[in-house]
């Protein structure tokens, strides 16, 4: 096989991302529609959603690690076959079990596989600084077009159709993705003798659900909540014991614990967690209360997030210019405080108006800040480990990512659906802009210059 120029292989790799971004956002406008065809509520579709990032949080480790022993290009491949499947078996789905099989559980599963190789095949095959951030810049760009995009291309496929060719254009572009990635070639061999941690996967994902899920059923039952935390923490406490035990006994443990050495590195994914919490938290309560609220159709709610849209786009294209004249650290506060803006202009303005295009200028903010601030964020973790441990890094900082996903939909998705009502609406942003606060606090503690510090 001859080997495809960098370039030439990262619109793949760009696609791969924009879809699985797409997959978390696009199911916003859909609430009504969905709820309708299948004869379910709000929650059930929130539910849906949230299982879905959880799904890829909870095995995005487990997914980078696997890239070392079969290989980075055949899990991207896997990951892009399971979609899929997950993606037409979704288009089809007579009932909520189906659509949380196909959805949340198959298209969760092959994003956990095929997330992963592309940041560790970008940072392999983009060595040089500059192209490095320029290509993190076209993936990140692309995936926060996703999120932020999937609310207006799931409404106009919704209202021109129906909520499952939504699915099926899922399907088709993961098609064009595989058919394009025959020109990649992958750097480095695989390695079939590299054990693989199964205890470790079971411990980290258990651990990742069963927080997620406190979280979801706090509006239901306060005890329950506390009980599912307290077992998450233990068993996430109980999975770091045990990586450091293998390790220091000489085993290769699914996470190394080295990875959190260094300060850098640790902040900047704290930071990655809370940006894409902001947008999917976000996202999630603006279209719920646009669609259940204010009674507007899926098409009238995309287009509302069209602001969004042009304020990602926009500054997730300027992030490469941004970095050679900025620092990673200054982008990443500005960034927060533009969002954090944002959402006290959405409140202020969109919470007392009638008219919809009052969310457009905290749309547009929470847009530009968070664009800003993605691709500095992923490059400061990605490049403070060297090629043999950006299998793990790569799967722990997508895990972190998805994770505040997860817990974006949950925390103001769980806030919101308690009760639809406008303080219920105001009271999830506020959350979510006092979040952003504990973001830029993170972001503050980053050194001027990137690279990895030992904690």
């Amino acid at each position: 096989m001859v080997a495809a120029s960098p370039r030439g292989v990262l619109l793949p790799l760009t696609l791969a991302q924009f879809i699985c971004s797409f997959a978390g956002s696009n199911m916003n406008v859909m609430i009504n529609d969905i709820s309708t065809d299948l004869h379910t509520t709000v929650q059930g579709v929130q539910v849906t959603i949230t299982i879905f990032l959880l799904v890829m949080a909870a095995l995005m480790i487990p997914g980078g690690k696997l890239t070392d022993r079969y290989g980075r290009k055949r899990c991207l491949i896997a990951g892009l076959a399971v979609y899929g499947v997950g993606a037409v078996l979704s288009a089809a789905a007579p009932g909520l079990g189906v659509l949380i099989l196909g959805n949340s559980i198959l298209e969760g599963v092959g994003t956990a596989l095929l997330i992963p190789p592309v940041y560790i095949l970008t940072t392999l095959m983009f060595t040089e600084t500059d192209s490095r951030a320029k290509a993190f810049g076209a993936i990140m760009a692309m995936g926060g077009i996703g999120a932020a995009a999937g609310p207006l291309l799931g409404g106009l496929i919704t209202s021109a159709l129906s909520w499952r060719a939504a699915f099926v254009f899922q399907a088709l572009v993961v098609l064009s993705i595989v058919v394009l990635s025959r020109r990649i070639r992958d750097p480095l061999p695989a390695d079939p003798s590299r054990k693989f941690d199964i205890g470790g996967a079971v411990l980290s994902a258990t651990g990742l659900v069963l927080l997620v899920a406190g979280i979801l059923v706090a509006d239901d039952n306060i005890l329950l909540t506390l009980a599912l935390l307290a077992l998450a923490a233990g068993l996430l406490t109980w999975f770091f014991v045990a990586a450091r035990r293998k390790e220091r006994g000489g085993g290769e443990p699914l996470l190394s614990t080295s990875l959190f050495r260094y300060r850098t590195a640790n902040l900047g994914m704290v930071t990655q967690n809370i940006q894409w919490l902001l947008l999917m938290g976000s996202s999630f309560v603006v279209a719920a209360y646009l669609q259940v609220v204010r009674g507007y159709s899926a098409i009238e709610t995309g287009v509302v997030f069209t602001a969004a849209t042009v304020g990602l786009l926009v500054s997730s294209l300027a992030a490469a210019r941004l970095a050679r004249r900025r620092p990673q650290r200054t982008l990443i506060i500005d960034g927060f405080l533009v969002t954090i803006v944002g959402i006290a202009v959405l409140l202020a303005l969109a919470h007392r108006a009638v008219d919809p295009w009052a969310f457009t200028p905290g749309l547009l903010l929470i847009g530009l800040g968070l664009g800003v601030m993605l691709t500095p964020s992923v490059n400061i973790v990605q490049s403070s480990f060297g090629e043999d441990q950006q299998g793990e890094i790569s799967g722990l900082s997508r895990s972190v990512s998805n994770l505040g996903s997860a817990l974006g939909t949950a925390i103001a998705g769980t806030i919101l659906t308690a009760g639809l009502t406008g303080h219920a609406y105001a009271a999830a942003m506020i959350v979510l802009g006092a979040l952003g606060l504990a973001g830029f606090a993170a972001a503050m503690f980053l050194p001027d210059r990137g690279g990895g510090v030992p904690a």
